[in-house]
């Protein structure tokens, strides 16, 4: 399913405090004045090819002005497992779900916003305790500076049919428009992280945080502890 997510304008003033990436750290020049010097001589060229006339369309085949936010899950978000009565064990799973995998694109150039499109891999099951075959899930998607602010954070649903006699399902999820205003022409994508995760209850995220699984035949033994 086609999700969108935009970072409106209004965070726009967030992120005028993230400094731009420099790319003369390693040789120990001033990261602030490098990036005003790349931001003057971006500004320059530009008033250049509007004073030549030079509207040539750009090339299909050309890079982004610089790295892509970095896109991952949440670890304590990444798995939702409900326990009936709040017992860890196998017996009382209700609804699971994990997310198994995400890619992710970004386009970005001149002192346009970064444009970030990504694809997410769910997996989600139906425990011993679950009701019924319908289910519909909660997910989240921030975007943060490389401080850890949230600049902005939306919600989506997830609804789920498990086929008769199926405990498990994959569903894949395409998100676009997701669009990161920069401050300007020197702030790269690498000032900014997308992050993804499942709504989850503060048991749920130490459960994950613990690194606690269950083996698929673990209703089949005589022990139903979780395995780290």
């Amino acid at each position: 399913m086609r999700r969108h997510l935009l970072v409106a304008a209004a965070f726009l003033a967030a992120a005028t405090s993230i400094p731009a990436a420099s790319y003369a750290q390693g040789r120990g020049q001033d990261p602030e004045a490098q990036a005003r010097k790349e931001e003057a001589d971006a500004a320059k060229k530009k008033k250049q090819k509007e004073d030549w006339g030079d509207n040539q369309a750009p090339l299909p085949a050309l890079r982004n002005a610089g790295p892509c936010p970095f896109v991952k899950s949440l670890y304590d978000a990444a798995r939702y497992v409900e326990f009936k009565d709040n017992r860890e064990a196998s017996a009382n799973v209700g609804w699971s779900g994990e997310i198994q995998g995400i890619s992710a694109g970004c386009q970005y150039k001149d002192d346009k916003p970064i444009e970030v499109t990504m694809q997410v891999l769910f997996e989600l099951g139906k425990g011993p305790q679950a009701t019924g075959r319908q289910k519909t899930y909660h997910y989240w998607i921030a975007v943060t500076d490389r401080n850890k602010e949230v600049l902005a954070k939306q919600s989506f649903e997830l609804p789920v049919t498990f086929p008769e006699g199926q405990d498990r399902v994959y569903l894949t999820e395409d998100i676009a428009q997701i669009v990161i205003p920069r401050a300007s022409i020197a702030t790269s994508g690498s000032n900014f992280e997308v992050l993804i995760g499942f709504d989850v209850t503060p048991q749920m995220a130490e459960f994950n945080r613990e690194g606690k699984r269950f083996r698929l035949n673990v209703g089949q033994t005589a022990s139903n502890a979780p395995t780290p």
